[in-house]
């Protein structure tokens, strides 16, 4: 038995041999053996690879002195977040997720402006970098560490206008309050168009103090709704609570108007505290908020008007207890024509998501969904060329997602209903966007501009722009007008 099994082995490793020597073929395992071993990939060190996106996208927020809880500027400030570093990046576009940037990127327009967040290969090499045990690397290969301004500075430029708003004094666990503020009054001889403004908050907080372990943890304004009115002596305004500029919340950033569309700052004016909310920041406080507007040249006249979009609603709000993925709808038709300069969902606790979609005929199409956290309310601004251009008769709808679960962190209760509200334990479901109104002139102008820079071709179609690929109406001559 042992002989036979020994004489078949014999033949089979013969019948090999002879194949090969036939065939030129080179035996299985001799194949594996020549193939090439895969080149390991490169080694991510915080020196080459990390600290570059460190000062590119988290940097603005995580240094001395400004809202993040942490600095994040040299190796040894960095090393021992390396985990949270990797976990926060991995969210991507929901609430947590680092840099706070919520678009998601597989939806609707990409373009935005001064857009902070991480690429998939960028996300990817922070985890790499920390499951290598986060080395540092080579310390030639760091770039030059980044000059930031100090926090007197302005992200606008020198104003050419600054105004101080009333001191307060916010006790260190005091609750929130919401109220109206006595108005102040604008140094403004001559109406001016303002191209930019800019409202931080000025307040006794050491830089080197963190306060309380939250996002605007330096901070006492959560927010302020604001407008500017021509008042009486002594006349107190009717507070409306809608505003006429942008509103001011902690962490966010300035607004630049279109620079066809500046906005007007009558002479005389005084800034209307129309709904401010305080909160504790754990000492005691004294702040202000100080205003900045950069004005356009004397003579300037703006081609278009610049609009906050009324899109919201405050009064369907019912969030049902211990229950994800509940919507909220509203929707807005426009009478003229729009071009969609900013997207900003303003939500409360339960907020998840909000997508803002446009319905032209039998059409709808997504433009922006993005993930929400109330922690950081951010505005997104389009790129010039891709800002959505809608026609006349458009409706925009906006549909917000609500998380009343314990999966929600914001969610003090999720066995409490919820309905609307200030308090950010109940919820408000706006978007405070804004708009330029268009006339039909100026929309043709600029869908023909937008064609002309994006080199659109004959089957081409813009998501930002549903009109760009139909032939332009002829021009009508003004003898063609005449009656014949």
């Amino acid at each position: 038995m042992e002989s036979r099994q020994r004489s078949g082995r014999s033949l089979a490793v013969g019948l090999v041999a002879m194949v090969t020597a036939i065939t030129g073929l080179v035996a299985p395992h001799d194949v594996r053996a020549q193939q090439p071993t895969p080149a390991a990939p490169p080694a991510v060190t915080f020196a080459k690879d990390i600290a570059p996106i460190l000062q590119r996208s988290c940097q603005n927020c995580h240094r001395p002195g400004q809202v993040a809880p942490m600095s994040l500027i040299t190796y040894e400030e960095v090393r021992p977040w390396a985990r949270a570093i990797r976990q926060r990046t991995s969210i991507r576009d929901k609430a947590g997720a680092m840099p706070p940037w919520y678009i998601e990127k597989n939806i609707g327009v990409q373009q935005y402006k001064h857009d902070p967040s991480l690429s998939d290969e960028e996300v990817a090499a922070i985890a790499r970098w920390v499951e290598s045990g986060a080395p540092r690397g080579n310390a030639a290969d760091m770039p030059a560490p980044i000059r930031w301004p100090d926090d007197t500075a302005w992200t606008i430029g020198e104003p050419d206008l600054i105004v101080d708003g009333p001191e307060i004094v916010v006790k260190a666990n005091s609750p929130d309050w919401w109220g109206e503020l006595d108005p102040v009054k604008v140094p403004l001889d001559e109406d001016r168009y303002v191209a930019a403004v800019e409202v931080k908050e000025v307040n006794d907080v050491p830089n080197d103090e963190k306060g309380r372990a939250t996002v605007g943890q330096r901070y006492v304004y959560h927010h302020l709704i604001w407008s500017t009115l021509v008042l009486e002596d002594g006349e107190q305004p009717e507070p409306t609570g809608l505003g006429g500029w942008p509103v001011h919340e902690v962490g966010r950033n300035a607004d630049v108007f279109d620079p066809r569309a500046g906005r007007l700052l009558k002479a005389g004016s005084s800034i209307v505290y129309e709904s401010t909310h305080l909160h504790s920041n754990g000492r005691d406080t004294k702040s202000r908020l100080r205003f900045g507007f950069k004005l356009h040249p004397k003579g300037y006249k703006p081609e278009y008007r610049s609009t906050l979009r009324a899109l919201g609603n405050g009064l369907d709000i019912d969030i049902k207890p211990n229950e994800a993925n509940q919507q909220l709808h509203a929707y807005l038709v426009l009478e003229r024509p729009m071009k969609v300069v900013t997207f900003e969902p303003h939500l409360h606790a339960p907020g998840a998501r909000m997508c803002l979609e446009y319905i032209w005929g039998i059409n709808i199409q997504t433009l922006t969904c993005a993930g929400y956290d109330h922690n950081w309310v951010r505005q997104y601004e389009y790129e010039d060329d891709y800002a959505p251009l809608l026609p006349k008769g458009t409706i925009l709808h906006i549909i917000g997602y609500m998380d009343n679960t314990e999966k929600n962190k914001n969610i003090p209760d999720p066995r409490n209903w919820q309905g609307s509200g200030n308090r950010s334990i109940a919820n408000m479901f706006i978007d405070l966007g804004q708009s330029i109104a268009l006339t039909e002139e100026q929309f043709q102008e600029e869908m023909a501009l937008r064609r002309e820079r994006r080199k659109m071709k004959k089957n081409d179609f813009f998501i930002d722009c549903p009109l760009c690929g139909v032939p332009p109406p002829p021009k009508v001559t003004t003898s063609e007008r005449q009656p014949q």
